[in-house]
């Protein structure tokens, strides 16, 4: 089994890397990831047409979810998919972050195919599906597939140069419900521990198929205050963990420019490449230009959530942010297209062509 790389590995790795720029996608097509997904679903003409989007302001880096439950039924189709996505990223010279669990199942529901439920009015992210889903994750007996599945994937794009890196697990442990909250008592502490146990199998399962490409899973605990900036928001078990496991550190930071400046010094000390794989959050403070230079200047990755405006409604805050949004009500939370293409901001698509050196 391949063993976690060295620092000198990673760090030999990553001078030969652009500075990754990029964002976390979902067509605006797609309510969720299974949708994006699903054959009768998957929609390569707006994919296409984003990502060209995306390329023409500067991005080169991506990084998205892919669906257990699709793979279940459906395992040649999803991998035929997912090659197609890569040689359309590829045109765009748009290099990809492949994630392959998440535990963010917002709408309340576990994962199931076929037509998605529609976004549901003014709430964000409405319909987000976890993959495989809670339950899954909080039953032993589902594992055996769940190895089987992180295995087959892996070892089919093990050597593909379009995939720059495996992100295993996004929020492991995450158990907010945006959609119906009295059924958050059932996840309390104890998804936290099968996501945990889970998180070191993955890696372990991972790196038995030999991949080229660097393993990682984010650190992602952080207080709902964004203005008490302490490296301290990194020491739950599940982010010490990933920041153990992981070739690459990588990390989530929806907090003010003040509290990013510290937590970017504290992830350095690691001595090993370090990436923000979700960031951008406008009401609380998390703005493209004041924090885009300073990734830039530290030659720390980040990938923004969202491109363009759809289905997911995630140019609204998260639901807890009423007085935020009534102050705001023109303010986009995420995103920076909308569905025609035209810049939320062109400010800060200019900062972004040249800071990537994009003609």
């Amino acid at each position: 089994m391949r063993q976690q790389w060295s620092e000198q590995q990673a760090n030999d790795w990553y001078q030969q890397q652009i500075w990754p720029c990029g964002f976390n996608y979902l067509p605006r097509t797609a309510v969720n990831w299974t949708e994006l997904w699903q054959g009768d679903t998957f929609d390569p003409q707006t994919i296409d047409q984003e990502l060209g989007w995306a390329q023409a302001v500067g991005y080169n880096h991506l990084r998205i979810n892919l669906p257990f439950i699709v793979w279940q039924v459906d395992r040649d189709g999803l991998l035929a998919r997912i090659d197609h996505f890569l040689t359309l990223a590829e045109s765009h010279q748009i290099k990809v972050i492949l994630t392959l669990l998440d535990d963010c199942g917002f709408s309340g529901d576990e994962p199931f195919l076929g037509p998605q439920k529609p976004p549901v009015p003014e709430i964000h992210n409405s319909q987000a599906a976890a993959s495989p889903g809670r339950r899954t994750v909080m039953n032993r007996e589902w594992w055996p597939q769940i190895e089987h599945y992180i295995r087959d994937v892996v070892r089919h794009f093990r050597d593909d140069t379009r995939v720059f890196m495996w992100d295993l697990y996004n929020e492991p442990g995450n158990r907010a419900i945006f959609i119906s909250p009295s059924e958050e008592v059932l996840f309390e502490q104890e998804l936290e521990t099968f996501s945990l146990e889970l998180m070191h199998h993955v890696f372990d399962w991972a790196r038995a198929e030999d991949p080229a490409q660097p393993l990682t899973v984010a650190a992602w605990h952080l207080p709902l205050n964004p203005g008490q900036a302490t490296p301290s928001w990194y020491q739950h078990p599940i982010d010490v963990a990933a920041a153990q496991l992981s070739d690459i550190i990588t990390f989530h930071a929806y907090v003010d420019t003040p509290a990013l400046l510290p937590i970017l010094g504290y992830w350095q000390q690691m001595r090993r490449p370090v990436m923000c794989t979700e960031w951008l959050a406008r009401h609380i403070g998390s703005l493209m230009e004041e924090q885009l230079p300073q990734f830039h200047t530290l030659r720390v990755g980040c990938y923004q959530w969202g491109l363009v405006r759809g289905k997911t409604q995630t140019w609204l805050p998260w639901p807890l942010m009423r007085k935020e949004k009534r102050d705001n009500p023109h303010l986009w939370f995420h995103d920076v297209f909308d569905e025609h293409g035209v810049p939320f901001r062109q400010t800060e698509m200019d900062l972004m062509r040249e800071l990537t050196g994009r003609p």
